[in-house]
């Protein structure tokens, strides 16, 4: 159960930072609220899965989640390059967290 609650809190980190770009620097309302929103979400979710995971195993797995989805929401809403070296370089973020996962399991 709580690495389903840290990939969740990881989706809404992506929420977050994504969010950012289009409150306009937290100038606009209403993205500006799901902003926050989704910031308080994921440290709640965060902060529950910690209870039971490594803290460094899980904030490593919560910024990779977050870095990897807020630069593939990159590359597809803000036309963000989609460069050979930039992708293979997020797929090893992956496989860290998918290593991390495996190596885990007594957790």
């Amino acid at each position: 159960m709580s690495w389903l609650l840290l990939f969740v809190a990881g989706l809404f980190e992506v929420g977050w930072a994504i969010g950012l770009e289009y409150s306009d620097g937290l100038s606009k309302p209403l993205p500006t609220a799901g902003t926050v929103l989704s910031l308080v979400v994921s440290m709640v979710l965060l902060a529950r899965a910690v209870q039971d995971l490594p803290i460094g195993t899980a904030y490593a797995v919560w910024t990779g989640i977050g870095a990897v989805g807020t630069a593939a929401l990159g590359i597809v809403l803000f036309d963000e390059p989609a460069t050979s070296a930039r992708l293979l370089f997020i797929s090893v973020i992956v496989f860290g967290i998918v290593g991390l996962h495996f190596v885990s399991q007594g957790y």
